[in-house]
This record gives C-alpha cells, structure tokens and sequence, in this order.
C-alpha cells in the first residue's frame, strides 16, 4: 500500500533553520513475538528534509 506524503516546512537540525520536508505516517509494528505482533502496532510520524536529506521519526503516542 502506497504510503501518502506531504511537504511541509519545518525546523532543520543540521540545516539550521525551516527547510521543507517529506512527511508521511507510518504504523510500526514494535513486537518481535508474532503472536504480540498484532497487539503493538503504533503510528509514527517520519519526516526527511528535502535539503540535508536528515530524518526523524516520531511515536505518536507518545505526546
């Protein structure tokens, strides 16, 4: 399944300043164990910059 994408300006780390991004949504599965495996799916945000190429990923549950 084709993930879909937004380009977003946001603050760059390396870059130092708001450079546009590549964000997406993506649910990671989190357990080894297969028969967990279905219970610890979580969304995470990842996001690449378009100039530096740095990424990030973020658990969304987590704020």
């Amino acid at each position: 399944m084709k993930q879909p994408k937004t380009i977003l300006s946001e603050w760059c780390e390396p870059c130092g300043g708001e450079t546009d991004h590549d964000v997406s949504l993506r649910i990671v599965t989190e357990s080894k164990k297969p028969v967990n495996a279905q219970f610890s799916r979580e969304p995470y945000r990842i996001t690449t910059c378009l100039t530096c190429g740095a990424n990030e990923s973020t658990r969304m549950n987590n704020r």
